[in-house]
């Protein structure tokens, strides 16, 4: 029996990537390159600003100079965190069926604390989420599965008796790892080479409200 349900954050409850996106192209004007499309960020949005500063300046981890471009781009998306961000449609009417139905739910995501907090309390869910786990509140990120441990022991529910729902090829392999199951949002970015039928999740989904048939 499911008793609680688990969302990942960028591309599955909440569509940032306008607002990361506004970010990377600030960078790029700056820089006299041309701004990206909204489509073309949105397959890398769910990947942070290591995802997004690979698109637009074919910059990775150890490379010269991408420790500043990273802080750089963090310190704009802080800017404007929730000037275009908006819930997936759907997502509101599920929560508030999930509340309904005395279901606790909660967030398990790679974004740092310091987005993760400010932008859940813009959205209105800081009081209703059980639990929120950020990127850095775990001593590994996903796909390891310790930050969805971490939010089971929170909501003290049995990783057994949880579902994750995510967009990403991550969300998956850290679900299984923790005992989960996985249900990837295909609504969302899916910002992988492979395509999400193939990363193991018995269960996928077109829209939030979908979720619903877990729990009868």
């Amino acid at each position: 029996m499911v008793k609680a349900i688990l969302f990942d954050l960028d591309g599955t409850l909440a569509d940032t990537a306008p607002d990361l996106g506004q970010a990377l192209n600030r960078q790029r004007i700056a820089r006299g390159l041309a701004a990206l499309p909204i489509e073309l960020i949105r397959t890398e949005a769910s990947a942070g600003a290591r995802g997004l500063l690979g698109l637009g300046f074919n910059i990775k981890p150890g490379d010269p100079g991408y420790d500043a471009m990273r802080t750089e781009f963090l310190d704009l998306y802080a800017e404007r965190l929730c000037h275009k961000t908006t819930l997936f449609p759907g997502i509101m009417e599920l929560l508030d069926e999930l509340d309904g139905q005395r279901l606790p739910w909660g967030i398990v995501t790679n974004k740092p604390a310091r987005f993760t907090l400010p932008l859940m309390g813009e959205l209105g869910l800081s009081s209703r989420a059980v639990c929120i786990i950020s990127g850095g509140d775990t001593a590994h990120s996903k796909p390891h599965p310790q930050p969805l441990l971490a939010a089971s022991e929170a909501m003290t529910v049995r990783p057994a008796d949880c579902i994750y729902l995510g967009d990403d090829i991550r969300d998956v392999q850290a679900s299984l790892a923790a005992g989960m199951e996985p249900v990837v949002a295909r609504y969302g970015y899916l910002g992988s080479a492979s395509p999400p039928e193939t990363w193991g999740a018995r269960h996928l989904i077109d829209e939030p409200r979908e979720l619903l048939r877990f729990l009868i």
